[in-house]
């Protein structure tokens, strides 16, 4: 039987990340992995959407190269080229991963693993052959999956997962998107670009609805008018797929209507992976598929802990990743600040691109802040016209009071590499003054986050 110090139970952004902290520290390390080294995310999830999305961006440019003032006489696309360029990002970024593990010199254990009492774990591999293998710190990165409703039974073909949505064997003609979080509206901005009839269907009365209202109505207008139809209030309530399509029976509050399409995709949430790998056996507490961990990731098991998806935090790969440091360099002995899970931004990847992190007004205006909200439309930034980008906004919320800066909401090009600003602000507790008189470079789009503050305290020029 092997021992290690850390074994880490799966190798998504959360897992690997662990391994090579722990490794860092000094501690010795282990990983077990039942596919590929780098999770979901890697493979079938933030990068190769990534990819499929910036090739969508490209098509779309060369679709309206005459408002740049360019001609481009002939131009296609080819769909299987574009599924096989993200399939190669992934494929590559996956073999990085081999490569950090070799690096840390981290032992990679291949198979499904399932935790035993006493700090052990089985690990069967392929062939079915199990070893034990034993460590002073077991850590469950074990993730998710697409989620299924009883009413939406996926069966990899008509009604899919965002898995099957990454390699289609060929472009449907028309898709229902069921659900209208990060993946859904990813994958409907992907597809409508590419030429697919896209309708979205999304239970409550706004898409994106976690984001703040105002970034809801903008990119909703966005897509409408890119030709998507989208359905708030609506439920699929069942689908047929016995003819060559599929059927979805939708009920609005105008009564029911059926859809037609070649694939529906569901994205209504994730699953976590916590079945089948020993919680019972070991009596780690779950609440509601969730591992109750402490603010140190530890279960209520000594030597047990878990982080990412499958614990309550936001289910986000660089959440995965910030827990999973923490959690290993608490057990390295060093001292640690738990997680402000107040302050995780949160990025969608569609044209327009969303990116937000804190309260949103509404939140902010339930909790009895009296605020001071400001907002710049990307229509009056330079940068935004020259580059023909001028849908979206920079909205910020600033307690009155103390100047607090409460949160930040974007939706336009680029916002998912400009929310950061927001993030390390509000960790160093900066007040809405101090962002303003901090000076932003001419012309980017980024100058929008203080023209968006000038706005929240009657100061602005632009506008």
């Amino acid at each position: 039987m092997s021992k290690y110090d850390v074994i880490v139970l799966g190798s998504g952004p959360g897992g690997y990340v662990t391994a090579i902290r722990a490794s860092q520290l000094g501690l010795k390390t282990a990983i077990v992995e039942k596919e590929n080294l780098g999770g979901v995310c890697l493979n079938w999830g933030c990068i190769p959407t990534k990819a499929l999305l910036k090739s969508a961006q490209v098509f779309e440019y060369l679709k309206h190269a005459e408002d740049y003032g360019l001609k481009v006489k002939d131009y296609d696309k080819d769909f299987d080229a574009v599924v096989k360029r993200s399939r190669s990002v992934a494929d590559g970024m996956s073999k990085g991963v081999q490569f950090l593990m070799k690096k840390n010199k981290i032992d990679v254990i291949e198979g499904f693993g399932k935790l035993k009492t006493g700090k052990k774990l089985d690990v069967t591999d392929k062939d079915g052959k199990t070893t034990e293998y034993s460590a002073d710190h077991i850590i469950i990165a074990t993730g998710a999956r697409s989620r299924e409703l009883p009413s939406l039974p996926q069966d990899g073909k008509k009604v899919i997962g965002y898995r099957e949505a990454m390699t289609l064997p060929k472009q449907p003609k028309k898709m229902i998107v069921v659900g209208s979080g990060a993946i859904g509206v990813e994958f409907a901005y992907f597809y409508k670009s590419m030429g697919t009839e896209v309708t979205i269907v999304e239970f409550l009365p706004s898409i994106v609805p976690v984001e703040d209202a105002d970034v809801s109505k903008q990119l909703e207008r966005s897509f409408k008018k890119s030709g998507m139809k989208i359905m708030t209030s609506a439920e699929v309530t069942k689908v047929d797929t016995s003819g060559d399509g599929v059927k979805a029976t939708v009920k609005t509050k105008k009564g029911e209507e059926v859809l037609e399409a070649d694939i529906v995709l569901s994205a209504v949430g994730i699953k976590t992976n916590i079945e089948n790998i020993g919680l019972e056996d070991v009596g780690i507490a779950v609440d509601r598929d969730k591992i109750l961990v402490n603010d140190y990731y530890q279960t209520n098991i000594p030597g047990y802990y878990a982080i990412g998806d499958v614990t309550p935090g936001q289910a986000l790969a660089h959440v995965a990743s910030a827990e999973g440091i923490l959690c290993v360099e608490k057990i390295a002995g060093m001292h640690v600040e738990a997680l402000d899970y107040g302050n995780i931004p949160g990025c969608t990847y569609c044209t327009p691109e969303v990116a937000s992190v804190g309260l949103t007004e509404a939140q902010a205006k339930e909790q009895g802040y009296e605020l001071k909200v400001g907002k710049f439309p990307f229509s009056a930034s330079g940068k935004a016209k020259a580059g023909g980008n001028a849908d979206g906004f920079v909205k910020v919320i600033f307690d009155a009071k103390y100047g607090e800066w409460l949160g930040c909401h974007m939706i336009g090009a680029g916002v998912t590499d400009m929310i950061a600003e927001a993030v390390v602000a509000r960790k160093l507790e900066t007040t809405g003054h101090e962002v303003l008189k901090a000076v932003h470079p001419h012309p980017t789009m980024s100058e929008a986050v203080m023209e968006a503050v000038a706005d929240a305290y009657d100061e602005v020029i632009h506008l």
